[in-house]
């Protein structure tokens, strides 16, 4: 006997027939997986406004943590629970967080920086945060310049207009280094405005106090929700915390496939916002 055939043969596989039952169980757990994911792990958010410049521009695509405050009744990627005040495995921020909340006044995601927790007292002096009775370190740096895209630009504050060293138009703007629990970051004050004084709010139990760092082009607790600011926020409208960006387009992307690479701010891909 051939050796080669001395092994009994070993059964075909059977294929099993297509079963649209077990096709749609299939799709009803990788649904489920990223839904789970997206609602208690991570979800991606994209800037759509200039609020938070220079550290975060509009274009940027970034990571969000669901995690590191707890979970509320917003959490969930579907908003199939009741209202429910306060967050399970809560903890609260930390000043200078930059973290994604529930608006009171839309129910859309935005973006800010903490800078008041419960119990603290905070006000805004010709554009300089208090925070407790003492001004939160404030020092005028270099301007800040960003290069002109679809997406960003100063066409409102012509005087901010000027041209890189490559003849690339730019926008420089007045900034400021602030300082919140020992993390420094830079701030924007374009202008004397209405929201540079801010009376003195306690920020009761249970709410958070945002400021974005555009500080002339943000409606964060310094504008009521009655007039599409943020106000206080409660903490169960946490969505999570900014952790560092993906990457970034300039506005310039249109159809034509060529367009993406080029639109692409390459300098902007993965970096870190809990170091900002």
């Amino acid at each position: 006997m051939n050796r080669l055939d001395s092994g009994a043969a070993k059964p075909a596989k059977v294929k099993q027939p297509f079963s649209w039952r077990r096709e749609a169980q299939q799709w009803a757990v990788l649904i489920l997986a990223v839904l789970g994911i997206h609602s208690f792990i991570a979800k991606p958010f994209y800037i759509p406004s200039e609020s938070m410049m220079p550290g975060l521009l509009v274009g940027d695509r970034l990571i969000v943590s669901k995690f590191p405050y707890g979970f509320s009744y917003l959490s969930p990627s579907v908003p199939i629970l009741p209202k429910i005040p306060g967050r399970l495995f809560g903890q609260l921020p930390e000043r200078g967080d930059i973290i994604v909340v529930k608006s009171p006044s839309d129910g859309a995601d935005w973006i800010k920086r903490v800078v008041g927790l419960p119990g603290d007292t905070v006000e805004v002096r010709g554009g300089i945060v208090w925070l407790n009775g003492r001004p939160v370190p404030h020092e005028r740096i270099a301007d800040v310049e960003i290069r002109v895209s679809p997406n960003t630009d100063c066409q409102y504050l012509p005087s901010l207009r000027g041209a890189a060293a490559d003849g690339a138009p730019v926008c420089r703007f007045p900034a400021f280094r602030e300082e919140l629990n020992g993390r420094p970051y830079v701030v924007l004050d374009l202008a004397a405005t209405e929201r540079d004084d801010r009376p003195p709010v306690t920020v009761p139990e249970g709410y958070l106090f945002l400021l974005g760092d555009n500080r002339d082009n943000s409606s964060d607790s310094r504008v009521p929700p009655e007039v599409g600011g943020l106000g206080l926020v409660p903490i169960e409208n946490i969505v999570g915390r900014a952790e560092f960006t993906t990457f970034s387009l300039d506005g310039s992307a249109t159809l034509n496939p060529l367009s993406w690479v080029s639109s692409l701010r390459g300098e902007r891909a993965f970096l870190s916002l809990r170091k900002n």
